[in-house]
C-alpha cells in the first residue's frame, strides 16, 4: 500500500488490513479516535509503536510522556508539525 492509499482509505469505515496494527492505530488518529489508536498501541510492542505512541502524547500535549516514547523508539523527538510528523511515519512503516 502507498500513503496516498492509505490516506485514500481514510473515506472508509474501518482501516484497511489488521485492526490491530500500528497502522491502524495511525489510522485511527487521522480519523480523531485518540482512545481507539492509544489502545491499540498499548497493547502493541516494538520501536514502531513507540514511535506511535509517542505521536499520540506529542497530540495530546504531554511533552514528558512523549519524550519518553521517542527514546523507546530509539528517534529523535519531532519538533515538526503533528501532521507533518504522521505523514512520515506512514510513508516510513508504509515503505517496509
Amino acid at each position: 500500500m502507498t500513503p496516498t492509499a492509505f490516506k485514500r482509505s481514510l473515506t472508509k469505515d474501518q482501516p484497511p488490513g489488521d485492526d490491530s496494527s500500528v497502522l491502524a492505530a495511525l489510522w485511527w488518529i487521522k480519523k480523531g479516535d485518540w482512545e481507539r489508536a492509544h489502545t491499540i498501541i498499548m497493547n502493541s510492542d516494538g520501536r514502531d509503536a513507540a514511535w506511535v505512541h509517542a505521536h499520540l502524547h506529542r497530540i495530546e500535549g504531554d511533552q514528558p510522556n512523549a519524550q519518553y516514547w521517542y527514546r523507546q523508539a530509539h528517534k529523535p523527538a519531532a519538533t515538526g508539525a503533528i501532521d507533518a510528523e504522521w505523514e512520515a511515519i506512514v510513508a516510513s512503516l508504509l515503505a517496509r
